[in-house]
């Protein structure tokens, strides 16, 4: 899933009961680690090491499932296989992430369950730390923030843009935040019999996968939660057209989860496609009937602009001076992307709903 379309913040269930009682894991329990995977030659080897060392001392596996990729990463996976029993490869012919990641989970066999794309670099801990946290608060998933790094001045302008409250409002899991419950979480760490009650992850969801299996697992009566100790570094897309079209599936899928439940939209969700509409209001007025129209996508530029300094505090010149254009690519086309998403997919997803699958109630009289 797309982390701009996973929000602590977002309204509940109305219906929502309290936890149910979660069972208890071993000191050190094994732990599967999944990986969706297309087009990652040029992160996935060090995302692979970054998991291979980490310090929990349980049993690891990592499974890679691999889409149709024209890069070199199916090459990359089968070197990685080769070099480490630990880690093994499952096709994966449709390329979507959903059915990458319900292929994985059939294919692994540990109780604890991660998440992990191919351009995610987890912390020494994470793991070790998942797990300690699973087991303190019950939950059946728990995830943390998704920590952008560039590695050259438009990535960097990017990973600024998207660590910035004027870029992604105030998402928990993008500008950090105190660990509580949430409705949704940037990658997740997963008690996997959860994962199997619920039937994994709706594959109709192109994007916002991780929302509408976190909405049915918060709906079976059981907890996700949010903590700053988890920490991800995202490598951001490498090029403007990549960014765009990032932001515009993210606008696009959102839209649709707003129509599936309509209990989600906030008005976070509603500032890109009004910025997106004054703009292009401002513009057109400025051209044909009056110039102080232009005020408007000129103070929309300043605005950002302005925004940009304290987010690209410490950068070098040239990825400071990318932070603009980042943000107005994440805000128009994420808007763009809202406004244009058909009601026919919605239509689609909605048809594919499943009901949430609630353990048996003599659990929570027994607790």
């Amino acid at each position: 899933m797309n982390a701009a379309d996973q929000d602590p913040a977002a309204p509940r269930p109305a219906h929502q009961p309290g936890p149910l009682p979660a069972p208890h894991l071993s000191a050190a329990p094994a732990v599967s680690v999944i990986m969706p995977v297309l087009d990652e030659e040029r992160h996935l080897r060090d995302s692979v090491r970054h998991i291979l060392a980490q310090d929990h001392p349980g049993e690891l596996e990592v499974v890679i499932a691999l889409g149709p990729s024209k890069d070199r990463t199916d090459e990359i996976a089968a070197e990685l296989a080769a070099a480490d029993p630990r880690v093994r490869t499952v096709p994966n012919p449709t390329g979507r992430t959903p059915a990458a990641l319900n292929a994985a989970i059939a294919a692994s066999r540990h109780p604890v369950v991660v998440r992990v794309d191919g351009h995610g670099m987890l912390s020494p801990n994470y793991i070790a730390t998942a797990v300690r946290l699973l087991e303190e608060t019950g939950a059946a998933n728990v995830g943390g923030i998704m920590h952008a790094e560039g590695e050259n001045d438009w990535e960097r302008a990017v990973a600024a843009a998207m660590t910035s409250k004027v870029g992604v409002g105030n998402a928990a899991f993008h500008t950090g935040g105190a660990a509580a419950p949430a409705d949704t979480v940037y990658l997740g760490v997963f008690r996997r019999e959860v994962l199997e009650r619920q039937g994994g992850y709706n594959v109709e969801f192109i994007r916002a996968q991780d929302w509408e299996l976190n909405y049915r697992i918060r709906e079976a009566g059981h907890l996700i939660w949010f903590s700053p100790e988890l920490r991800v570094s995202y490598r951001p897309r490498p090029s403007v057209r990549a960014l765009a079209k990032q932001y515009k599936d993210y606008g696009r899928w959102r839209r649709v989860v707003t129509r599936y439940h309509r209990g989600s939209v906030n008005l976070r969700y509603l500032a890109a496609p009004v910025a997106l509409l004054a703009n292009a209001a401002g513009l057109v007025v400025g051209a044909a009937v009056t110039p102080w129209a232009l005020l408007v996508p000129a103070a929309y530029v300043a605005a950002i602009t302005a925004g940009s300094l304290p987010a690209g505090r410490g950068l070098p010149l040239g990825a400071r001076l990318r932070i603009p254009l980042a943000l107005a690519t994440m805000h128009m086309c994420w808007g763009y992307g809202f406004l244009t998403s058909p009601r026919s997919l919605a239509r689609r997803v909605i048809a594919s709903r499943r009901p949430a699958v609630r353990d048996d109630e003599d659990a929570r009289v027994q607790a």
